[in-house]
């Protein structure tokens, strides 16, 4: 059903979804809304301590109550009816509707041949994630993700006689990334609160700022990393490896 969702259908949901949270958190004064997020929070400080009985308890706890809570909210049940209205009628149109499949003619050849390839992380919301502690193959990183923290090691990969990318859009949690020395860097961090630790160069209080730091020979010489960070409440270090 939601590979053919048109995207403006798509969009209107999610403008109808944020007017009615405005509309909660404006005159209900929030409604379930910072509960939540308190929930939310506990929740992730269970899943930082799993590995402790108390940790578990705190996470299912937290966890339990917070879909209780994001489930009373206006918008999230208008998502739910919304979706439960389109499967529907997607469901009675392809009822209607035969599925064309075009032939393939014998000796007929494919052209334009792409491969898929695998991502080095998938998005997540509430885990750690890290590079293999062993050698891995290169593939460029774009993720986002909910709590948790990112450990990228690239002195166990051979970056591409190119520019290799790293952006990451994180809410809460740490980010770490590892150079090697030969690698040149461009470093565009963001934050609205937290701490950055970039080749040596401290910034302690990080308050809705951004960062940018780039090695001197990174406009001429290969290989080269361009890292693009975004967070919410966090730190991130870049150092040489």
């Amino acid at each position: 059903m939601f590979k053919r969702l048109q995207t403006d259908t798509f969009n209107w949901i999610m403008i109808i979804g944020v007017i009615l949270l405005v509309i909660e958190i404006i005159f209900f004064f929030g409604g379930t809304i910072f509960p939540a997020i308190f929930t939310c929070l506990f929740a992730y400080i269970g899943w930082k301590n799993f590995h402790r009985l108390w940790g578990k308890i705190v996470f299912w706890i937290f966890i339990i109550s917070g879909v209780f809570f994001v489930l009373n909210l206006m918008a999230v049940r208008f998502i739910i009816v919304a979706a439960l209205i389109l499967f529907i009628m997607d469901y009675s149109r392809s009822k209607k509707e035969g599925k064309f499949v075009a032939p393939i003619l014998p000796g007929e050849e494919k052209k334009g041949e792409y491969i898929k390839v695998e991502p080095l992380f998938d998005h997540r919301l509430f885990e750690d994630q890290k590079t293999p502690d062993s050698a891995y193959g290169w593939r460029d990183v774009n993720i986002h993700g909910g709590f948790g923290d990112r450990i990228i090691d690239l002195s166990n990969t051979v970056l591409p006689n190119d520019t290799a990318v790293i952006s990451i859009r994180h809410f809460i949690g740490n980010i770490e990334i590892y150079v090697p020395y030969e690698v040149e860097v461009s470093v565009h961090h963001s934050s609205v609160f937290g701490r950055a630790h970039i080749f040596g160069h401290s910034h302690w209080k990080l308050m809705n700022k951004s960062l940018h730091y780039q090695t001197e020979h990174y406009d001429s010489a290969y290989p080269r990393v361009k890292i693009i960070t975004s967070l919410f409440s966090g730190d991130i270090e870049v150092k040489r490896i």
